[in-house]
């Protein structure tokens, strides 16, 4: 019905204006009495074999929801009910911001893909923290950046706002360094800056009673050598793990006209370099470290290749605007069928 119907009609109009109207249609629905159990009838997989427990967490299942999606923790206990074993919210940042000038979100109907180049538009972190202190028993991962106006020798500090102002309200963090829509954002992946980056935030994190997991979140388009370096700064800094990947500036076999749109490219094209990334890393390591793997899953059957590469969970975001919510379904009910 999704592909038939649905996103046929929702194609027609602007992307961003129809994430926006999406998000009214979805908060609109989920206050009529009888709809989220409807959602979750339709959806959700419950089943024990499905928990997955990473990092000191148990994920009810292992397919979240990408960071991007719901930026400013304004949706996650309704998408929830669409079966998602988590929800990552953000980028956030410090201060809100407007982020980049629209046009700057373009479907590539041929490719399965989409481009953005959003620039961390949001509304600061304690906008969000107001919004997750209403949270129940969603699982909430917290993605964290830096303002577009703070310089790179700065960022740190940026990272530790957002860090303190969330550490009671979300599960895990993410460390997003590899966005392509913040000015210089991407230097912050450097061997250096970023373990002094994680080093600091790490020993935030020591202060606590109780620690909660880092994660960093790296781009597709890393070297191997520049991979290698990533596994050497996980395990010196001691964080828990790592997101791969986040979009690519590749625009290798496109076929769509949005194709030379600036920006980071998600969706299919995207499926097999987010693959060899996750596969690399976990064979490189040892499998020293949990990997959450995101990039071009399309199908169960991207997932279960995932999985297969070195993942522990996957998370969707573009699949899930060109597949609809049935995906969530389709992975959960294949893992289901290869552990029987």
């Amino acid at each position: 019905m999704y592909k038939l119907l649905i996103r046929p009609l929702l194609f027609l109009f602007d992307p961003e204006e129809v994430h926006y109207f999406t998000f009214s249609l979805i908060r609109f629905l989920s206050k009529i009495p009888g709809v989220p159990s409807l959602f979750r009838a339709l959806y959700l997989v419950n089943d024990k074999r499905l928990e997955t427990e990473v990092f000191g967490l148990k994920f009810k299942n292992p397919v979240g929801l990408a960071a991007g999606f719901d930026k400013d923790a304004k949706l996650y206990s309704e998408l929830s009910n669409f079966g998602f074993g988590f929800i990552e919210i953000g980028t956030l940042t410090p201060v809100g911001q407007k982020g980049n000038p629209k046009k700057r979100l373009f479907r590539l109907k041929e490719d399965s893909a989409i481009i953005n180049r959003m620039g961390f538009n949001n509304g600061g972190v304690q906008e969000a923290v107001t919004r997750l202190k209403k949270n129940k028993n969603v699982l909430i991962g917290g993605n964290i950046g830096k303002n577009k106006l703070t310089p790179n020798e700065n960022a740190t500090q940026d990272y530790e706002i957002c860090f303190e102002a969330l550490f009671d309200y979300v599960d895990y963090f993410v460390v997003n360094v590899s966005s392509p829509n913040t000015p210089n954002l991407r230097e912050l992946q450097d061997k250096k800056p970023l373990t002094e980056l994680l080093t600091t935030l790490e020993t935030r994190n020591s202060k606590h009673a109780t620690k909660k997991p880092i994660l960093l979140k790296i781009a597709p388009d890393l070297t191997d050598s520049q991979l290698l370096d990533i596994i050497d700064i996980v395990n010196e800094t001691k964080i828990a793990g790592v997101i791969a990947t986040n979009t690519t500036l590749s625009r290798e076999g496109l076929k769509s006209e949005n194709k030379a749109e600036t920006g980071g490219l998600s969706g299919k094209p995207l499926t097999n370099r987010s693959t060899e990334v996750i596969r690399f890393l976990s064979e490189k390591s040892n499998k020293s470290f949990p990997i959450i793997g995101v990039g071009g899953i399309h199908s169960a059957q991207d997932a279960i290749d995932k999985l297969n590469a070195g993942a522990s969970l996957i998370q969707l975001y573009t699949g899930f605007i060109y597949e609809g919510p049935k995906l969530v379904k389709d992975i959960n009910k294949e893992i289901l069928r290869r552990k029987s």
